[in-house]
């Protein structure tokens, strides 16, 4: 919702308008306090009072992470047609004790299209984020880690590497499941509640799917064909949704 309509929309919202919004997502209104309260503590947005009437306001972290995070959603093809056959190559050990460094490497480098075929190893056709990747493994306080950008250069095939890094059955499992949830124009009644599942159910795939080229994929893939399928309906739902949300956040 903070990504969808109050980014775009000037980057504040009233307390109402969140309630009213998450009511016809058929949540009540104390866990939707209580979630603009974890999202405050987060850092992601502010309060300030008007009258009897609270106001929330994305900070300038939350308007950089909605930034990045919605345009790698939006972005997201779930294949890479111009890969070059370099890989970018992590070793990042973590000792077991250390919850919370594991939590950040596992949900970020995730997050960045990043498998990990061993332990302590992670990899990612996707070079070009090795800037993101020095930034993670910082935020999880790993001073030797190391980043390496490499070539398979011989040795046995790349498929068996490919399924120790990434779960591609469950992957197209989960791709399968979205369109046939989203494959009928048909979907909610309410505009704003369809965007915002199809959004929710979209968003989740950048930190699960690599991203990779065709031909480390199985034969068998339905990631661009839910990308195409995301990017229609998104097209055609958004202004009515749009138009929902500012009449909820007047």
């Amino acid at each position: 919702m903070l990504g969808e309509f109050v980014l775009p929309g000037g980057g504040s919202a009233w307390t109402s308008a969140f309630i009213a919004a998450f009511t016809r997502l058929g949540i009540e209104e104390k866990a939707t306090r209580q979630a603009l309260a974890r999202t405050a503590a987060d850092g992601w947005i502010a309060p300030s009072r008007s009258g009897r009437r609270t106001l929330w306001r994305l900070t300038s972290s939350g308007e950089r992470l909605l930034s990045e995070g919605t345009s790698r959603i939006y972005s997201f093809t779930a294949s890479q047609r111009d890969w070059d056959g370099c890989w970018l190559l992590v070793l990042a050990r973590v000792p077991e004790s250390d919850r919370s460094a594991r939590h950040v490497l596992r949900t970020r480098l995730g997050w960045a299209g990043l498998g990990s075929p061993a332990p302590g190893v992670w990899i990612t056709t996707h070079v070009s984020r090795r800037d993101e990747v020095a930034r993670v493994l910082a935020e999880a306080g790993v001073a030797d880690g190391q980043i390496f950008v490499a070539r398979h250069d011989g040795g046995g095939s790349l498929a068996p590497l490919v399924r120790q890094a990434w779960d591609l059955t469950a992957i197209e499992g989960r791709y399968e499941a979205f369109l046939a949830s989203f494959g009928s124009a048909a979907s909610a009644a309410d505009p704003l509640v369809r965007l915002i599942e199809l959004v929710h159910a979209w968003r989740g795939f950048p930190s699960v799917d690599p991203g990779l080229p065709p031909e480390l994929l199985p034969a068998q893939w339905s990631g661009e064909r839910a990308a195409g399928l995301f990017t229609a309906r998104h097209a055609a739902w958004t202004a009515d949704a749009t138009a929902e949300w500012t009449t909820l956040n007047a």
